[in-house]
């Protein structure tokens, strides 16, 4: 117990017979894997050869209970060392006796050392995000400011007509596709689309990017009591609930923060590939049905369609 003074925490005579315990544990082991090896051997008759293989192996593994009891024991007396590290003053926080009932300084030390990581990773993070901007290029920097397009709007919050005029042109490019558009929480827009008489999708927008889609029957009934437009109740047919978690995935695809309304055209040029849900059959198999299911899949780039299974 002397030697503890030269290393606060630990007691190293406890750590020198610990070290002595692992090495008699693991003889112990190889005892009973040789025994296990070398089986039933050196007897007459099978009975002796069985009682003589079951009375080693009992011997074994006691032996290895024993010598990993000693160890279990010698470890809780050899204690903990003392952690040192660059973190300051907060060091003199693992010198409290009472560590085990406030374990501070070994909490800090997980937040330092997740701190670390976070960082590391974040700038792994930063350097794969900038080889995707979308900044200008050196060259395009000498073009004079006549024959440089319009800017579009950036920001997150844009104004209302601005998004009323993006809105109607999209309605007038789909003669098929109706859009009507309202505001019953201020200045945020929800759109109803009604493609043909196929199916109609509630999207709710904030300002000009699109938070939420809801894809359900011509028939199917898409307002509350109160005559407001039910954006949470989805559809009762299995089709247009599938057709649904297509249109989710879609606003995932159709990412382009620098040009909102060109997100929202492709989104509802993808949406208009489904007037011929019930009628184009799967680009994969050839059939119509599938499960009792027409192609719910439409491909982002070619927007052909397919079943939820034939598009893997």
């Amino acid at each position: 117990m002397a030697d503890g003074a030269l290393s606060p925490g630990v007691n190293l005579e406890a750590f020198s017979q610990a070290i002595a315990a692992i090495q008699a544990l693991r003889s112990s082991v190889t005892r009973v894997f040789d025994c296990l090896k070398d089986g039933m051997r050196n007897k007459e008759t099978l009975e002796g050869r069985e009682k003589g293989f079951v009375a080693a192996f009992q011997e074994s593994l006691h032996s290895v209970s024993r010598d990993l009891g000693e160890l279990e024991r010698l470890s809780n007396l050899v204690g903990k060392p003392s952690e040192n590290h660059p973190l300051h003053n907060s060091g003199l926080l693992s010198l409290d006796p009472v560590q085990d009932k406030t374990p501070l300084y070994s909490q800090l030390l997980q937040a330092y050392k997740w701190s670390n990581k976070l960082q590391y990773h974040a700038g792994l993070a930063s350097g794969l995000l900038n080889q995707q901007s979308l900044k200008r290029s050196a060259n395009q920097m000498g073009v004079s400011a006549k024959r440089r397009p319009k800017a579009q709007p950036t920001t997150l919050v844009l104004p209302p007509q601005y998004v009323d005029d993006v809105i109607n042109r999209i309605d007038r490019m789909f003669p098929e596709m109706s859009i009507q558009l309202s505001r019953p929480n201020g200045t945020s827009a929800m759109l109803l689309v009604t493609l043909g008489k196929v199916l109609k999708v509630i999207v709710v927008m904030r300002s000009l990017f699109i938070d939420r889609t809801i894809v359900k029957g011509y028939n199917e009934n898409v307002y509350t009591e109160d005559g407001k437009l039910d954006i949470w109740s989805k559809s009762n047919y299995q089709v247009f609930q599938k057709v649904t978690d297509h249109a989710t995935t879609a606003l995932l695809h159709y990412q382009l923060p620098q040009m909102p309304d060109v997100v929202v055209r492709s989104f509802m040029t993808w949406l208009r590939s489904y007037i011929k849900l019930f009628q184009a059959p799967c680009q994969r198999c050839g059939k119509f049905l599938q499960d009792g299911l027409p192609p719910t899949w439409r491909d982002f780039r070619t927007l052909e369609a397919f079943h939820d299974t034939c598009r893997q």
